[in-house]
């Protein structure tokens, strides 16, 4: 099993990097907390990996952090929620909010998550308030490079919002202020779309 990669950015998108080790491109799939920290393509990364497996495929599934790849692995331990819902959920709130929203039982907020339904939610907390309770506090994240608001409006419809929305959130945003990064713009956008 694969436990982590480092190599060179060979490309990357909000859902996924080509990372090259040694000449072998290995795609990972990526939650949007890493893509937007993820250095330019061509610059070394490193990433904590969750090889899955299933009878019919092999999958990579890549954190920045270990404490990403903790809450995926917890995630994942849930009934019903697969590789795809758990890196969804992971790209729809920040790891700090969504540990503070389980230890809190918050399941209004979990809902608000595109691809998260009321009764999912309901399992979360049910399923993970205990097991979060122990986890160490969030590191502050290092500030992205500054991106266009097409970026923002295009990472919040592989979220799973209609582009319409999403478009108007980012809007809102830019009108409020924004943020000069992607992180802080999408961030910015997500609460306005998830406040409602």
């Amino acid at each position: 099993m694969i436990g982590r990669l480092t190599g060179r950015v060979a490309a990357k998108t909000p859902d996924q990097v080509l990372l090259d080790v040694g000449g072998v491109g290995y795609q990972v799939h990526i939650p949007l907390s890493t893509f937007y920290e993820l250095p330019d393509a061509e610059a070394p990364a490193s990433l904590w990996i969750h090889t899955h497996v299933r009878e019919d495929a092999l999958a990579l599934y890549g954190f920045l952090t270990e404490r990403e790849r903790t809450l995926f692995l917890l995630l994942l331990g849930v009934t019903g929620i697969g590789p795809r819902v758990a890196l969804t959920v992971l790209s729809g709130i920040p790891p700090a909010e969504l540990v503070a929203a389980l230890r809190a039982q918050d399941v209004r907020r979990l809902v608000a998550v595109p691809g998260v339904g009321k009764k999912t939610a309901e399992r979360m907390v049910l399923e993970l308030a205990e097991k979060v309770a122990s986890l160490p506090g969030e590191a502050p994240a290092k500030a992205p490079a500054a991106v266009a608001a097409d970026d923002v409006v295009s990472a919040l419809v592989n979220l799973g919002y209609r582009k319409a929305e999403a478009e108007r959130a980012v809007e809102a945003a830019a009108r409020a202020g924004g943020s000069a990064d992607f992180g802080g713009f999408l961030k910015e956008a997500l609460r306005r779309l998830t406040s409602g």
